[in-house]
């Protein structure tokens, strides 16, 4: 009995010396978490053929009834890539009770209605849209001066920007060191096709970017990020895009 008393001091002795343990606890979250509120509603009409310069016309002599109530990033009419006969256009609100509050400030607007919506409406063949928020490391900048804009789409396997979220960012790095576009942002789906990120791009011309391209091609380091990112993709495609007049980015 003695000699197990004996030990069992010994070993209640050293298990307080020992240092307090360490709680390991593991996060859930699949990548950064979105604190912003502020998103960006990408939309997109198809427009009838023979109606888009009246389309187009009549958004230039009435937008600015529709900028009285939210701000608008930037409006385009597609150039290349996809169907054609399309406008894009992204809108920014503070939050979804803020979009909430537009669209029915829009609803009740006469002036509005009457001489844009009723006019337009018409004319557009299909609407789509897209609620998205920049991804955490990238903020919209404005181009140094008018050119053409290519959106690069880009539709990642499943498992969110912890997966990919990292070799993503590197290959889009390693364009913008190359240098022959301008990053203007980089959006990630909300509400639409999930999974899929849109890069927005500024260059000079199209035969800037065409020139660009070439070059990237050839720079070990494009080639090395984009092999890396291209593990985690499962398709892409691209518009090159014509700023409206009225466009805030040019």
């Amino acid at each position: 009995m003695f000699h197990l008393r004996r030990h069992w001091g010994t070993l209640v002795a050293s298990l307080s010396r020992r240092p307090p343990r360490v709680e390991v606890c593991a996060s859930f979250a699949t990548g950064p978490r979105q604190y912003d509120g502020t998103f960006y509603e990408f939309r997109t009409y198809i427009i009838q053929p023979a109606k888009m310069n009246e389309f187009l016309e009549n958004t230039n002599k009435h937008i600015h009834l529709r900028t009285a109530h939210s701000e608008l990033v930037g409006y385009w009419r597609q150039e290349f890539g996809g169907v054609m006969n399309k406008v894009f256009h992204i809108w920014k609100y503070d939050n979804f009770a803020h979009r909430a509050q537009v669209r029915e400030a829009l609803a009740k607007d006469k002036e509005w209605q009457e001489k844009y919506i009723s006019l337009n409406l018409p004319f557009m063949v299909q609407q789509k849209n897209e609620i998205t928020y920049l991804v955490p490391w990238c903020k919209i900048v404005k181009p140094p001066k008018e050119g053409v804009y290519e959106l690069v789409t880009f539709q990642m396997k499943p498992g969110g920007p912890a997966l990919w979220g990292e070799h993503f960012q590197k290959a889009v790095n390693t364009h913008i060191q190359v240098g022959y576009s301008k990053l203007i942002g980089v959006f990630h789906t909300e509400y639409g096709t999930l999974n899929r990120v849109h890069v927005l791009w500024w260059t000079e011309t199209a035969d800037s970017r065409a020139a660009g391209r070439h070059r990237s091609h050839e720079d070990a380091r494009v080639v090395a990020a984009v092999r890396e990112s291209c593990n985690h993709l499962k398709s892409h495609e691209n518009m090159l895009l014509i700023p409206a007049p009225f466009s805030p980015l040019k």
